[in-house]
């Protein structure tokens, strides 16, 4: 039996919502599963690179147990108290690795889907959405890509996750800036200090109140005014050359609502309004090739769906 799935991308935190918000991109991996018949046995893992994919990171995948996917299969055979059977796994990794788009999550929620799909669908949504967490470690990116859109999510004592899934207003497009390096995660986040001035809090806080307001009204002056941030932007700024420069360019330009770190980074969210797309790629591009850096950016719709089972 042979099942694949295809996920979406996630941007998360969009701004004040630091671990909590998060949405799904159209910009997809997909991961197949398919149970192998004697003669051949064992674990066999394929990587089919995508068009953004660094070959150097390629080559860092496990190809063994330790793999990512095959940890999220076995997670979900665990629940139902299996071991997984001999597999063939293929991961075809259109989503760029550690660009802040949700890599890892989608690889994970594939696995996990694709693996439920065999076993006859005994986990459900809620289960899912856990045991995503559990493997990724925060559910801003695990739980768009499972349900899509844009999300409100929070990993409970339990476990559990809580999430709320919120209209995306359809004049504010997306435009996606891919620099041509990476970023670790793990880099990404030692760089964030482990308390905050209540100041900040409060800061956040209030924007990420306001940043709910603007999506329920459709207000992109009230959103100018969210998208701030003092918990990680100030940080992550510093690893990420060219990125207030990037800001304060695009700023000018008054169809644009604004410009975030999408996830850990390095890539960079801008949000606008109209057909802005072509001068927002051309000031962009300049910041960053004065600095020596090549960039990809593309103009991506909001996936609503989420992780879809094609087979």
């Amino acid at each position: 039996m042979k099942i694949s799935v295809k996920v979406p991308a996630t941007t998360a935190n969009l701004g004040p919502g630091f671990d909590c918000f998060g949405m799904a991109l159209t910009l997809y991996n997909k991961i197949t599963l398919e149970e192998l018949v004697y003669p051949d046995k064992g674990l066999e893992i394929n990587i089919i690179p995508g068009e953004q994919d660094n070959e150097t990171s390629l080559l860092t995948i496990p190809m063994d147990k330790t793999n990512i996917v095959y940890k999220a299969v076995e997670l979900l055979y665990n629940y139902v108290g299996q071991t997984p059977p001999d597999l063939r796994i293929n991961i075809q990794t259109d989503i760029p690795i550690a660009k802040g788009l949700g890599s890892s999550a989608s690889v994970i929620v594939g696995g996990i889907i694709a693996a439920n799909k065999l076993l006859g669908n005994p986990a459900d949504e809620a289960a899912i959405l856990s045991i995503a967490n559990d493997l990724e470690g925060h559910p801003d990116n695990t739980t768009p890509a499972i349900v899509g859109g844009f999300c409100i999510s929070s990993a409970e004592e339990d476990g559990s996750i809580i999430y709320k899934k919120l209209e995306w207003p359809e004049d504010w497009k997306i435009a996606v800036c891919m620099p041509d390096y990476e970023l670790a995660t793990q880099i990404s986040r030692s760089v964030l200090p482990e308390t905050v001035k209540m100041g900040d809090a409060v800061f956040n806080l209030k924007r990420s109140a306001m940043f709910i307001d603007a999506l329920h009204t459709k207000d992109s002056e009230l959103m100018r005014y969210a998208l701030r941030d003092k918990l990680h932007h100030p940080y992550r700024s510093r690893l990420i050359p060219g990125f207030m420069e990037i800001k304060e360019d695009l700023a000018e330009i008054p169809t644009v609502i604004g410009t975030v770190i999408s996830g850990a980074g390095p890539s960079i969210i801008v949000i606008y309004e109209n057909n802005n797309f072509d001068e927002i790629n051309r000031r962009i591009s300049t910041v960053w090739e004065s600095l020596g850096v090549k960039v990809t950016v593309k103009k991506l719709n909001i996936d609503t769906k989420g992780a879809v089972i094609l087979s």
